[in-house]
């Protein structure tokens, strides 16, 4: 097998040509990417699910909107804490993914890192490609490789995530920020 160089703390922009309604506009960032397969959690896709109906314990850390991120089509009924901790070292029951980005054991109690956690977002499900699959739709152009930053864990318009993240861009990338809705009302 081929050595796959790893896209951790990445973040998968999903081009206009993707196809799949369960990425239509999507920001996956990447938590984990190997040669065993990949998985994420989709940052821009907020449900009407308040966090205190489902885990209440965490839902004074989590950041606005307050509510349960749809992580991906993957094991929608489980949760994914992910939180951003500034600084060299991490709390108990929290493992650094990528510069200060990490997951959060949602069974541990909440006061071990609250007083630690920049930010924290809640995901139902993620997404999860298996060996190579994820390399293949790159290669079909389906997904824009760019760098993550902390603050896109939690975005306080998640809505508008893929635009912004686009637009940030230093190159060609930028100009698909503009990309209508619909190309076809053009």
């Amino acid at each position: 097998m081929t050595e796959v160089s790893s896209l951790t703390g990445r973040l998968l922009v999903a081009t206009p040509a993707l196809a799949d309604p369960n990425f239509d506009r999507a920001v996956v960032l990447l938590l984990d990417h190997d040669d065993e397969g990949s998985l994420g959690v989709v940052l821009n896709r907020p449900t009407p699910v308040v966090v205190s109906d489902i885990l209440e314990a965490w839902a004074t850390l989590t950041g606005e909107p307050g509510v349960v991120f749809q992580g991906g089509p993957v094991s929608l009924d489980s949760a994914l804490g992910v939180a951003v901790i500034p600084g060299d070292e991490g709390p108990l029951g929290w493992r650094r993914v990528y510069g200060a980005i990490g997951l959060v054991d949602l069974e541990a109690p909440p006061e071990l890192l609250g007083a630690a956690l920049g930010s924290l977002r809640i995901f139902a499900g993620y997404a999860g490609w298996g060996p190579g699959q994820l390399e293949d739709e790159l290669n079909e152009g389906a997904w824009y490789v760019v760098e993550s930053e902390p603050g896109d864990v939690s975005s306080p318009e998640p809505e508008s995530l893929w635009r912004a993240v686009l637009r940030r861009q230093r190159n060609e990338l930028a100009m698909f920020a503009t990309y209508p809705d619909d190309p076809s009302l053009n």
